[in-house]
């Protein structure tokens, strides 16, 4: 088969005016012609190899953040969009998409807006009564989904949050592991805050008294929780300039949306205070993945651990692209990254059939999995249940499970992988993004059929589904 052709014209006129050269300049450096560099900033001829290997060695880039980035999570996006219905009489093809996204990605991400306020506009709808809904229905997306689909754009890696993050970790010399009693110290030199315990029973993890200067946590979280809500507050006292510089640039449109992705960026930093890019990213390569090593090696949970990895896409000392993802015992999927071409539903739960279900059945260990996708693409995947402590016996104990993993092709980078075997085809779970957009017709856990594809009713047969599928 041969090799899709790519089309990055914007992302070059972009490098070469960076550089401050004209086309003529430019095309020297790359060893191509001025007419030949001009069709391909504007799309008219695709990149060859050569020049990929040029742009590579000329302007210390990395090859893959070139063809890769949020131009493929725009692809994924827009893809799914374009499989609801109302677009039945449409039929784009790759590289159009490709075309739309990587060029006119203000338009891209303007359609996928779009859409979602249609479907908010639709669902509402279907509930309400016509008489009492019809003039009060809201179309924008909610503040949590806005939030979300920032982090998305953004790879899940905030440059100055994390470099500002790490300058304080060295400063303060942070090794991983006993990074508590430092924490409280710089907390009450630097700001004149106290950490206490609290020995009451309730659910209030952390509580902070500005006036009194004193942070309360409980006595009853675990020592990674601890740390990581003192990391926490640090952020809130010492990052604070920085976050709400990244608040004004990604000029949400509500408040509350810029409230929730506060409490996120403040979050980042305290992870990524706790788990220093430079040194963490080092460790990862070392220890493989080993997502239990890692956590003894921090102090820190897996959860932690997981959602770290996922961040390390600074540029230059980029980590594995890897997925990330945690559901709750119904399928919600309450946090989700992919740095790889696994991308999650916008809508709905997960796959079925994808091992981090299966965690929720295997509470102490970790639980591997080789998949793939109907695209063909393959992966590792490893899963672990997670549960919230809680205060006593009466209290609630929250269950999750999360799931980490990578494309067969990085797969070595994983101890997880060892001694299982790539080469059979029946090692591999046939696993979808979800059943409205999966095109596959024989999955046994087919909740719906998908969309813009018709299906057979034989009321004189049935097999596992009561229909079949047209191909």
């Amino acid at each position: 088969m041969a090799s899709e052709k790519l089309f990055i014209g914007r992302k070059i006129r972009m490098l070469r005016e960076a550089s401050k050269a004209t086309q003529a300049q430019f095309a020297e450096r790359l060893g191509v012609s001025p007419s030949y560099l001009n069709q391909i900033e504007n799309n008219q001829r695709s990149v060859s190899a050569a020049v990929l290997v040029a742009l590579a060695e000329k302007f210390d880039l990395n090859i893959s953040d070139l063809v890769m980035g949020e131009s493929d999570r725009l692809l994924s996006a827009v893809r799914e969009v374009l499989k609801d219905p109302l677009f039945a009489d449409y039929d784009a093809g790759v590289q159009e998409l490709k075309l739309i996204t990587q060029n006119a990605p203000g338009f891209a991400h303007a359609l996928i807006r779009a859409h979602q306020a249609y479907r908010q506009n639709s669902e509402q709808l279907v509930r309400l009564d016509e008489s009492l809904g019809r003039g009060a229905v809201s179309v924008d997306p909610t503040p949590y989904e806005e939030v979300r689909d920032f982090f998305h754009f953004v790879d899940n890696y905030i440059d100055d949050i994390d470099v500002y993050a790490e300058e304080l970790a060295e400063k303060l010399q942070l090794q991983g592991g006993e990074t508590y009693n430092t924490l409280c110290e710089f907390l009450r030199k630097e700001y004149d805050v106290r950490v206490v315990r609290s020995e009451s029973g309730s659910a209030i993890v952390r509580r902070f008294d500005a006036r009194a200067k004193t942070l309360t946590i409980s006595s009853y979280v675990p020592a990674t929780t601890l740390t990581f809500q003192v990391a926490l507050q640090i952020a809130q006292l010492h990052a604070e300039s920085r976050v709400q510089t990244v608040l004004k640039n990604a000029g949400f449109r509500t408040p509350e949306a810029r409230e929730i992705c506060q409490i996120g960026l403040h979050n980042y930093f305290a992870a990524a205070l706790i788990l220093p890019y430079r040194q963490f990213h080092r460790a990862a390569q070392d220890l493989r993945h080993d997502l239990e090593l890692l956590a003894t090696r921090f102090g820190a949970s897996l959860e932690q651990i997981a959602h770290r990895l996922s961040t390390l896409q600074r540029p230059q000392l980029k980590g594995v692209p890897v997925f990330f993802a945690k559901i709750d015992r119904a399928g919600n999927i309450t946090k989700r990254h992919s740095a790889t071409k696994l991308q999650f539903a916008r809508f709905g739960g997960a796959c079925p059939l994808w091992n981090i279900h299966e965690a929720f059945e295997s509470p102490e260990r970790i639980i591997r999995q080789l998949a793939q996708t109907p695209d063909g693409v393959r992966y590792l995947s490893v899963a672990c249940r997670i549960e919230k402590s809680g205060v006593g016996f009466n209290m609630p104990r929250p269950r999750y499970a999360i799931a980490l993993g990578c494309e067969l092709s990085y797969a070595k980078n994983f101890v997880y992988a060892d001694t299982m075997d790539h080469s059979s085809k029946a090692s591999f779970a046939p696993i979808g993004v979800s059943c409205r957009v999966c095109e596959r017709s024989d999955c046994i856990q087919r909740a719906v059929p998908p969309l813009k594809r018709k299906i057979n009713i034989d009321h004189n047969a049935r097999g596992v589904l009561p229909y079949s599928i047209f191909d």
